[in-house]
């Protein structure tokens, strides 16, 4: 291999962690906006949010920024998917049962859309 041939794949390699890097920082702040929801309507402390993000993810075989997503977007929406639904449920279910936290909304209203009490659209 000549050295430019060296230099073109290593510029190309370092293109591709370069892109990597950015989907993290995506990725993360996606996660955190979604910590944000979870202690927001459950009460929970941000490293308990964490857990029930990333047990729901473990549960339904979805990439966690793919849960992240759908969580951030449930305000706006007033609904999840069906597969992220009952897993969050039962994930926050779960976190209450060992940690506690005070509920915004009753546990009946978790996962169904709380009726638009986050939608922006009822504001």
């Amino acid at each position: 291999m000549t050295e430019r041939e060296e230099l073109v794949e290593k510029i190309e390699e370092l293109q591709e962690e370069i892109a990597q890097l950015k989907q993290a920082l995506v990725s993360h702040a996606v996660v955190d906006q979604a910590i944000g929801v979870v202690t927001a309507v459950s009460g929970l402390h941000p490293e308990q949010g964490w857990e029930v993000l990333k047990t729901v993810s473990q549960r339904t075989n979805t990439k966690l920024r793919d849960v992240a997503l759908h969580v951030v977007h449930w305000p706006d929406l007033g609904t999840l998917p069906a597969e992220i639904r009952p897993a969050l449920r039962i994930a926050l279910a779960e976190a209450h049962a060992v940690h506690g936290g005070r509920g915004l909304v009753s546990q009946e209203q978790w996962c169904k859309g709380y009726n638009g009490v986050l939608s922006r659209k009822t504001r």
